[in-house]
C-alpha cells in the first residue's frame, strides 16, 4: 500500500513515496526493482550486506538519560552516549530519510503474550530489510483503516529508524565510526545508520525488551524454545553458533521460537514471529526444517549463490561465515504459531567450547545453574561480529550479555526463582569440540547431540549413574542411551591425558578470574564453580 504516510511525529519531513505494511510480495518486487539483491532458484530474496556482516559491539550505545542512569550495567558492552550527541545523530538520520524517494514502514509487534508485548514501527530505506523484519516480528491482528481506506497510524512503543546509507562523523558524534546503533528508552527511539546487517535491528529490540521486562516480573532470556506432545516445555541457552536454531528445530516437537523468549508466571513466550538461522554448512540432511524453509518470502544474508543455477552453497564462506536467512516461523512445519508455551521442565545450556575441556553433557545442581548462566562461557564463531576469523573462547553473562542492558543480579535472580520454583532440569550441552582444542580435536555431530538432547528431554538420564569431573566438578552420566560411553567423558577421547588436565586447569583459571567481577554472591554459587 503506498500512502504519502505523514511521518511528522518521527521526525521525518518526507516528500517521497512511503510503502506502509506492504505483503510479502511486493516487498519483494520493491528489492529486486530496487537492485537491492536478487531471487535464488528456491524464491528466496539474496541480499549482501556490504561490509559489515555481522554486529558492530564496539558502535552500539545506550543514551545516558536520568530515568536509567542507576539501571544500566555501564561498561564496554553497555557504552553511554549523551544526550546531545544523540540528538545530532536523530537530525542527521531523520533528516537523511526525509530526503529518500521511498520509504518502507511496517508496524509489527513483539512478544506474543498480549500482556507484555511491544507495539513497534521500523522505518527502513530498504525493502529487503523492511521484508526481513516484517518476517521476524509478529504482526497486529489487523492494521485499522479509516473511512477513505487509508492506514491509520498504529501508536507505537518505540520507533526504529533504519538508514544504511545515513554515516555517522566520530569527530562530531563522539562516536567509534561510521556506524551507529543507539537506544534512547525516555524518547522510544532506536537509530541505526551505516550497516546493512539485519542482525542490528532485531537485537536491538531484543536489548529493549530485556531492559523492560524485569520490570514486569518477567524473566527475557537469549535461548530457544520448543515444547513436547504432552506439553513438556524447554529451553536452549546459549549464543550465536552453539545451536539453539538446530537444536530446537526438533521434528518430534513444536518450534515455539528460535533465539527470544520471555518466562512469565504464565508460561514461556516467544519475542518473535520468525527464525534468524545461520547457513553456514546447512545441509539437508542434517538441518531438514531450517533447509527448507529458505523459499520464497525468506531473506538470506550474505549466502553464496551459483550465477547460472542460482542455488546456494552454504559451504562457501567467502563472503562471510555468518551467513543468515530469515523466515518467518510458520515455515517451520511443526511450529507453535501462537508463540505460547507453559512452564518448562528441562534447561539447557549450549557451550562450543574450543578447547575440548568440557563434558558433551553434563546435570547441573541448581547452583552450578547460576555459575555458569553468569559465566556464560562459549566460543565466538567466526563471523558473528567483526574482526573474529575463528573460533575464541569467551564469557557472556546469561549467555546473551550484549543484550542485557541491567545489572547481572536481576536476570541471574529470575533465573534462580524460576527455576526453584518449577522444580526444572538443567543441563550444559557441549557442542564444540571433543578429542582435542579448536585445529586437532573434532566438532562433537550434530547428531550425536540431538540424542543427547532427546534422553535429557525424556528424563532418561534420570536413571543413570553419574561421576563427577575432577576439575569443573561437573556430573558427567556414565552412560546416555545410543551414545558412545567413552565420548561422555571428555579425557577419554585425548591421546595425551595430561596435555587434557594442562588444559582443563587453564580453562578453570579463566572461569575463576571472570568470575571475579560478580560481587556479593552466595558463597554456595562461587564454590559452584571449578576447584
Amino acid at each position: 500500500m503506498t500512502e504519502n504516510y505523514n511521518l511528522k511525529a518521527s521526525g521525518i519531513n518526507n516528500k517521497g513515496k512511503v510503502y506502509w505494511n506492504l505483503d510479502v510480495a511486493d516487498l519483494v518486487n520493491k528489492a529486486v526493482e530496487r537492485g537491492e539483491g536478487e531471487i535464488s532458484k528456491g524464491g528466496a530474496l539474496t541480499v549482501k550486506t556490504g561490509e559489515y556482516t555481522g554486529r558492530s559491539p564496539d558502535d552500539r550505545f545506550i543514551v545516558d538519560e536520568p530515568s536509567v542512569h542507576d539501571q544500566i550495567n555501564w561498561g564496554k558492552i553497555n557504552i553511554p552516549l549523551a544526550t546531545a550527541d544523540f540528538e545530532k545523530l536523530y537530525q542527521r538520520i531523520t533528516k537523511h530519510l526525509s530526503a529518500a524517494e521511498e520509504l518502507f514502514v511496517f508496524n509489527g509487534l513483539v512478544g506474543a503474550d498480549p500482556k507484555y508485548s511491544l507495539k513497534v514501527t521500523i522505518v527502513n530505506e530498504f525493502a529487503s530489510q523492511n521484508l526481513a523484519i516484517s518476517q521476524l516480528l509478529r504482526r497486529p491482528p489487523a492494521h485499522p483503516k479509516n473511512k477513505l481506506n487509508k492506514p491509520e497510524r498504529l501508536q507505537s512503543d518505540f520507533t526504529i529508524l533504519v538508514a544504511p546509507n545515513c554515516l555517522a562523523d566520530p569527530k562530531i558524534h563522539h562516536v567509534n565510526s561510521e556506524v551507529f546503533i543507539m537506544i534512547s528508552f525516555e524518547k522510544r527511539v532506536v537509530l541505526i545508520g551505516a550497516t546493512k546487517y539485519i542482525g542490528e535491528i532485531k537485537k536491538s529490540l531484543f536489548s529493549i525488551m530485556n531492559y523492560l521486562m524485569p520490570e514486569q516480573g518477567v524473566f527475557p532470556m537469549h535461548c530457544s524454545a520448543n515444547i513436547g506432545k504432552d506439553g513438556d516445555a524447554a529451553l536452549f541457552f546459549g549464543l550465536s553458533g552453539t545451536g539453539k536454531t538446530s537444536l530446537s528445530a526438533d521434528p518430534e516437537r513444536k518450534l515455539i521460537g528460535d533465539d527470544e523468549h520471555g518466562w512469565s508466571p504464565k508460561g514461556v513466550f516467544n519475542f518473535e514471529g520468525g527464525c534468524y538461522a545461520k547457513c553456514i554448512n546447512l545441509s539437508k540432511e542434517h538441518e531438514p526444517q531450517i533447509y527448507n524453509a529458505i523459499k520464497s518470502g525468506a531473506v538470506v544474508e550474505n549466502a553464496v549463490l551459483d550465477p547460472k543455477t542460482k542455488e546456494y552453497d552454504f559451504n562457501d564462506a567467502s563472503v562471510t561465515e555468518n551467513t543468515r536467512a530469515t523466515f518467518p516461523i510458520k515455515s517451520i512445519p511443526n511450529a507453535e504459531l501462537s508463540g505460547l508455551g507453559g512452564h518448562p521442565k528441562t534447561v539447557i545450556f549450549l557451550t562450543a567450547d574450543a578447547f575440548g575441556v568440557l563434558p558433551p553433557i553434563a546435570k547441573l545442581t541448581y547452583e552450578q545453574a547460576m555459575y555458569h548462566f553468569m559465566s556464560g562461557y562459549t566460543s565466538k564463531l567466526a563471523g558473528t561480529e567483526r574482526g573474529i576469523i575463528e573460533p575464541k573462547a569467551t564469557f557472556s553473562s546469561f549467555f546473551g550479555e550484549p543484550f542485557m542492558p541491567r545489572k547481572p543480579m536481576v536476570y541471574s535472580n529470575l533465573l534462580r526463582d524460576y527455576v526453584k520454583k518449577y522444580g526444572v532440569d538443567v543441563f550444559l550441552i557441549n557442542t564444540g569440540w571433543s578429542g582435542g582444542p579448536y585445529g586437532i580435536g573434532q566438532r562433537m555431530p550434530i547428531k550425536l547431540t540431538r540424542i543427547m538432547v532427546k534422553n535429557a528431554l525424556n528424563r532418561n538420564l534420570d536413571r543413570v549413574e553419574y561421576k563427577k569431573h575432577p576439575i569443573f566438578n561437573l556430573m558427567m552420566p556414565r552412560s546416555c542411551p545410543d551414545i558412545p560411553s567413552e565420548i561422555l567423558d571428555p579425557i577419554n577421547t585425548w591421546n595425551d591425558k595430561e596435555a587434557y588436565l594442562k588444559q582443563a586447569e587453564m580453562l578453570s583459571g579463566l572461569f575463576k578470574k571472570n568470575f571475579e567481577k560478580f560481587k556479593d554472591i552466595p558463597e554456595s554459587v562461587r564454590a559452584a564453580g571449578p576447584n
